[in-house]
């Protein structure tokens, strides 16, 4: 079971752990299409990670609610002209904010309670490893829609390229 004060904190303090992630993409050069963003608006865009991460810690992964979060994530930031290697890479870095406050705030007196961070810590990299694929699904989802329907391009010729069965499905 993982600690109530963690499951809230995710929740309740999802803005300062928005504003460590802020800090971390404007201290990266990588993340160009983010760095463009307003700070505001930056926050926002990472605000709603914690408390479905919360909810996962708490009850476990829900596979539909991740992969409708994800997915249409994926499809916002394609259809918002972002490279998917900054997406991925943001979402990296909303992992590393959390995992950086397991290790520094959230109280590891004992062993026992070392043990218990090191469990969540594992569960905390299996959320955000699943959200990346739902949410590389959802952008590439999107860029065959836009391929398709925008630019033209044969459903012959994207199907070459796009072997995933996983397109148009649901996301469960």
């Amino acid at each position: 079971m993982v600690d109530r004060v963690l499951i809230d904190t995710l929740t309740l303090r999802a803005r300062d752990f928005a504003l460590r992630w802020k800090d971390l993409i404007r201290k990266s050069t990588q993340l160009k299409h983010y760095n463009e963003m307003r700070d505001e608006a930056l926050i926002n865009a990472d605000i709603s990670f914690y408390p479905l991460l919360a909810r996962s810690l708490d009850r476990g992964i829900d596979r539909a609610a991740l992969g409708d979060f994800f997915v249409k994530l994926g499809k916002d930031r394609m259809n918002g002209g972002f490279p998917i290697s900054e997406v991925i890479y943001a979402v990296n870095l909303a992992e590393q904010v959390v995992i950086a406050y397991l290790m520094t705030d959230f109280i590891l007196d004992n062993a026992m309670r070392m043990y218990e961070a090191m469990g969540i810590v594992n569960r905390v990299a299996e959320f955000f490893l699943l959200g990346c694929f739902y949410l590389t699904k959802g952008f590439l989802e999107a860029t065959y829609v836009k391929m398709n329907k925008a630019d033209a391009v044969s459903e012959e010729l994207l199907k070459k390229y796009f072997r995933d069965d996983f397109f148009f499905k649901n996301n469960g």
